[in-house]
This record gives structure tokens, C-alpha cells and sequence, in this order.
């Protein structure tokens, strides 16, 4: 595959040979363009993920498994990148497919210039030829999160396929379309009403209280964020599909 670069159409696939890839976003900066970020869903033949552990965003940088994680954002002159990295050999064999999304904070995709996705052989030393690439154009552009493209399994391989879907409710409503439950009041950054009296608050409402636009540290800890000390229950694979984001989770809606 090195030097040869597919251009890819909406809803076109391509074989995936590598054993390891990159998915990169790339778009042009600007005073008036929004900051994108890029998030990972793994999800089962039914589509929707087994756990938020399944969920690959900028406040849980990295999939339990080790299989798929966030690189980070570079800026490479007018242009802004983030991307996303997985090792297919290691991909769960109950992950069906691996979701490439792109987000903004409340932003319309309209206002994203020159938005890109590229594929890369993350595996091999020297191929600094993308495998293909795909330039998403939002069909309304009042998107606020887009799904790029997905890897997803054929037979005992890998395909990619261009997409473009867009959810004008951003990551909310992808996740929410995913089989995440949002806490809507956790969403909106509402604290949770103080204890009673005679109780102080619980962790989880002293987690609710933390300011919703709180940053990632600058270095992300190599396995994701300590999770609170007690953590809202999250039922195992093949529990009830509705379960709840953990007390930190819905920060990713509006930080």
C-alpha cells in the first residue's frame, strides 16, 4: 500500500491490511473556527457499546484493553490535527466496529474549515503515506459531532469505511444513540443540592460540584483518569444496557 493513497467517497471501504492504525482529523485553525476533538467508540455488532469503558474521549484517553487511545492535538502550521490510534490485533473480539468521531464544543460544523480524516499504517516504520483519507463535509452543518469513518471486522480482517454521519445534539446524542444514559443534570454542569444537615454531601454530589470546565492535566496518566473513589455502579458485559456515565464522564459534554 505505501504511495498509493485512496481518496475516499462517502460510504466507499477499503481493505485494512495494517495491523495497527491511525486515524487523524485534520482541519485549518482560526480565529472563528471551533476547537474539534477527536473521541473513539467501540461498539458491538448491535452498535452500541458494552460500558462507557468503551467510550475513547479527553477524559478517558485510553481503552481499558489498551487497544485504542488518544495522541493528542499538533499544530502543523495553518493546520490543527488530533488523532486516534488502535492496535486491530488487539481490539476485544466483541468489538464489532471502531467509531472515528469528531466533535465541537457547541459549534457548528459549518464553522470547521477543510475537516480531513486520515488513515495511517501505525505499524510500519516508514510509511508517512496516509492509506486513505476522506474530506467530511457535513450535510446540514449544524452538526456539532460527526462520525468520520469506522474500522470495522470482515471475515478475520479489518475494513474502513468513509461515513460523515453527523448528530446536530453533539456527543450527547451520539452517545446517547450508542446505548450511553446521560445524566442530564450532570450535563448541564447543575450542582447536585447540598447534603442535609446532618449529612454532608456524598462523593458523587462533591464530584458534581467540581467545575464542569475543569482541563486535562498535561500529560494524560497512561491508563485514563483515577476514577472517584466511589464510582456510580456500571453493570459488566451483557448487564443492563442503560448504564450511567461515572460521576466524572459527563464533563465531555461542555467542559
Amino acid at each position: 500500500m505505501t504511495g498509493m493513497t485512496h481518496a475516499m467517497q462517502k460510504g466507499s471501504n477499503i481493505p485494512v491490511a495494517a495491523t495497527a492504525v491511525r486515524a487523524v482529523l485534520r482541519w485549518t485553525g482560526g480565529p472563528d473556527v471551533p476547537d474539534v476533538d477527536a473521541s473513539a467508540l467501540l461498539v458491538g455488532s448491535d452498535g452500541r457499546v458494552r460500558s462507557d469503558e468503551d467510550f475513547v474521549f479527553y477524559n478517558q484517553p485510553r481503552h481499558p484493553s489498551g487497544a485504542v487511545w488518544r495522541l493528542g492535538k499538533k499544530q502543523i502550521g495553518d493546520a490543527v490535527t488530533d488523532a486516534v490510534q488502535a492496535d486491530l490485533r488487539t481490539v476485544t473480539p466483541s468489538v464489532d466496529r471502531v467509531l472515528v468521531v469528531a466533535s465541537a464544543e457547541d459549534v457548528p460544523f459549518e464553522h470547521v474549515r477543510d475537516l480531513r480524516i486520515l488513515l495511517y499504517d501505525a505499524a510500519s516504520a516508514g510509511a508517512s503515506e496516509p492509506l486513505a483519507y476522506f474530506d467530511v463535509r457535513p450535510e446540514t452543518g449544524a452538526e456539532t459531532a460527526v462520525i468520520c469513518g469506522e474500522l470495522y471486522r470482515r471475515g478475520d480482517g479489518w475494513k474502513f469505511r468513509a461515513l460523515g454521519e453527523g448528530y446536530s445534539d453533539g456527543l450527547v446524542g451520539l452517545a446517547t444513540d450508542h446505548g450511553i444514559s446521560v445524566d442530564e443534570n450532570a450535563a448541564e454542569g447543575a450542582p447536585e443540592p447540598a447534603g442535609s444537615p446532618t449529612a454532608g454531601p456524598t462523593s458523587e454530589q462533591t464530584a458534581a460540584m467540581a467545575p464542569p470546565t475543569q482541563a486535562p492535566p498535561p500529560v494524560p496518566p497512561a491508563y485514563g483518569y483515577p476514577q472517584p473513589v466511589s464510582p456510580v455502579p456500571v453493570p459488566g458485559p451483557g448487564g443492563d444496557p442503560s448504564f450511567r456515565l461515572p460521576v466524572q464522564g459527563p464533563q465531555f459534554i461542555r467542559r
